[in-house]
């Protein structure tokens, strides 16, 4: 496979259907998609996984970093070379307990934003994605704690403010929300590979 230079670090990224109707694998769609962006055959990416589930790229491409997220009939694809990428991927839907999640198991300052919010369902779902990219891109999942990472709403958009040192610095993480496609919300978190992970 021909690899290509990262532009400043930042990932690549696509949204894809994803036919839900059967029980089709997201996998395959994957695949393909990292080959071309890779210069080789889907079938010959070297994809395996950690033992928390979390996708990773060995072989001549261990350099590099892919994650995914599916929801409704879509698909949300990063890769990035260097860095750790997460992504996720939210279906725009009616979510009439997001402050009362928010309470549950956000920080509460984010709880008090979302309350003061005068679209608290689609702000829900902003923090939601951020979260979710950054603890993928980490590798624990949403088991490390949704209250663990800090974001604030700046004139950029969410920037993580505060973090459990296990994440290391808030400054060593790039968020990028999307909207990938019409009725979707997303999100890409990603730092440097030589940042502290535990």
């Amino acid at each position: 496979m021909t690899l290509s230079a990262p532009a400043a670090m930042n990932p690549r990224w696509t949204w894809l259907p994803l036919d839900r109707s059967g029980s089709a694998s997201a996998e395959p769609l994957v695949r393909e998609w990292l080959g071309v962006q890779l210069g080789g055959p889907g079938a010959a990416v070297p994809i395996g996984r950690d033992p928390r589930g979390r996708p990773w790229l060995g072989g001549p491409l261990a350099d590099w970093d892919c994650n995914w997220s599916h929801s409704g009939d879509g698909l949300l694809v990063a890769l990035g070379q260097g860095i750790r990428v997460g992504a996720d991927l939210e279906w725009r839907r009616p979510r009439p307990r997001a402050l009362e999640l928010a309470r549950r198991f956000f920080h509460p300052d984010e709880a008090d934003w979302l309350a003061a919010h005068g679209e608290q369902e689609h702000a829900f779902l902003r923090l939601w994605c951020a979260k979710e990219a950054v603890l993928k891109a980490h590798g624990h999942g949403l088991s490390f704690g949704l209250d663990r990472l800090v974001f604030a709403d700046t004139a950029a958009g969410l920037r993580m403010q505060a973090c459990d040192p296990a994440l290391g610095s808030p400054s060593d993480w790039t968020v990028r929300e999307l909207t990938p496609a019409p009725g979707y919300l997303g999100a890409l978190a990603w730092r440097p590979r030589g940042a502290p992970a535990s």
